[in-house]
């Protein structure tokens, strides 16, 4: 389970942007608190920065044609199976997506992901 960084989203080839949209639903869902090394960090933060990491997700998604559930886009959401979020993440304050959502995606960690990518066979 990884989130790429957000500058690779919209270069990333067609299984990796699907997969970060399972991770995406997965983490939002039940996976939400569940211990993973790689994305420990993510429960570090309000729920809305994995909402909005996640919206870019779904909006790279549409751009290249895909059709995701238009549900995801709610930041309550959190999949049919789970319940919504139990306080309301629009009263949260607004996470710039100009910068890194996450202030762990820095430049080590674009590296690290285009790293990754390059061991999967995919260089970007």
């Amino acid at each position: 389970m990884r989130l790429w960084h957000q500058d690779l989203l919209t270069l990333l080839p067609r299984a990796q942007i699907l997969g970060q949209h399972r991770e995406c639903c997965a983490l939002r869902g039940k996976g939400w608190g569940r211990k993973h090394s790689t994305v420990d960090y993510v429960f570090s933060h309000s729920a809305k920065r994995l909402v909005n990491y996640h919206c870019l997700v779904l909006m790279e998604m549409e751009r290249r044609g895909y059709k995701p559930d238009q549900q995801w886009f709610c930041p309550e959401y959190r999949g049919r199976n789970t319940a919504p979020w139990p306080t309301t993440l629009s009263d949260e304050p607004e996470v710039s997506v100009k910068n890194p959502i996450y202030p762990e995606h820095n430049d080590a960690y674009r590296k690290e992901c285009l790293a990754n990518l390059k061991q999967k066979g995919v260089e970007l």
